[in-house]
């Protein structure tokens, strides 16, 4: 998805209120943005409390500043300056974390951000970005840009859309049947693992499949509240911790409007549970996310 980031920054680079901010990343990647932007192009070094600051500065004079490090660098490092320079202030300045949830792997949990959509939607007046596929990054950033609101987009691995989507909502569907028996939803690229446990399942037809890219939700009562209330059953996949995640949330409002479920079940990230690292599919399995363990519930679920 870096790639696409980088694509679509070039493409608003003419606007010369647009400004890059990078803690010290981007060697190797970054260079097309650096010659076409120059001096809106700022290395702040590594010191990311102060880059949400000189950034916040920035969009106080007029500027749109994207600011560009590790999902954890980017989010815990600096929450205090994203709420109160950023948010309270309800500046213009897009915070952008790569390698989003287990994406760094074998590094460790300081490299890790598996909490940070729960701490990043708690702000006032923010918006969390989570592209699942690579299609979403553009248009992620498209609409940062138009609002002009503080923002927050977590970049992984991503891989192209199977369906096809002009315009992103919060919840969005990739394939929908009408003899479906389950309802799946999935944050961000975790997406990807889902896709393959359902075609190798060759249950398609009995699965509804929705991304989460927008948080917090301000669609719930679309096309994929229509499925679980069908359906009556449930599955969440989320490269995050259950507490602050998307499941929760759902759970939240489905028991808000009385609506009861057959089944549910939230498949989110475990942490560390025998303190060990890997690379991201190690915790993938360990977190119950890879493709064979989201297979056999599927088969589970639905008895095949």
């Amino acid at each position: 998805m870096r790639k696409a980031f980088t694509s679509s920054i070039e493409k608003l680079a003419a606007d010369d209120r647009i400004l890059f901010v990078t803690g010290d990343l981007g060697y190797n990647a970054f260079e097309n943005l650096r010659d076409i932007m120059k001096d809106r192009f700022i290395n702040a070094g590594v010191a990311e409390q102060n880059m949400i600051g000189v950034a916040a500065g920035l969009a106080h004079k007029g500027y749109k500043v994207f600011c560009y490090s590790i999902a954890p660098f980017t989010t815990y490092r600096c929450l205090e300056q994203i709420r109160i320079d950023v948010c309270f202030h309800q500046l213009p300045v897009f915070i952008i974390g790569n390698g989003g949830g287990y994406g760094y792997g074998i590094m460790g949990a300081t490299h890790h951000a598996i909490s940070d959509i729960a701490c990043m939607s708690s702000l006032p007046d923010l918006t969390s970005y989570v592209p699942a596929f690579i299609e979403d990054v553009a248009l992620s950033i498209t609409e940062m840009v138009k609002n002009g609101k503080p923002a927050y987009l977590r970049l992984g691995q991503g891989k192209n859309n199977p369906s096809v989507q002009k315009d992103m909502e919060c919840i969005n569907p990739v394939f929908v049947s009408p003899e479906a028996e389950v309802t799946l939803i999935a944050l961000g690229p975790s997406i990807n693992n889902a896709i393959d446990a359902i075609e190798a399942s060759g249950l398609k037809n009995k699965i509804n499949l929705f991304s989460a890219v927008k948080i917090p939700f301000d669609n719930f009562e679309g096309a994929f509240l229509k499925s679980i209330q069908k359906t009556k059953k449930l599955l969440v996949i989320e490269e995050h911790v259950s507490r602050g995640g998307i499941g929760e949330f759902i759970a939240l409002n489905c028991l808000s409007i009385g609506l009861e479920l057959d089944k549910f079940r939230s498949l989110c990230a475990a942490g560390y549970p025998d303190k060990q690292y890997g690379d991201q599919n190690f915790h993938q399995v360990q977190s119950g996310l890879d493709k064979d363990s989201i297979l056999q519930l599927i088969c589970d679920w639905l008895k095949r």
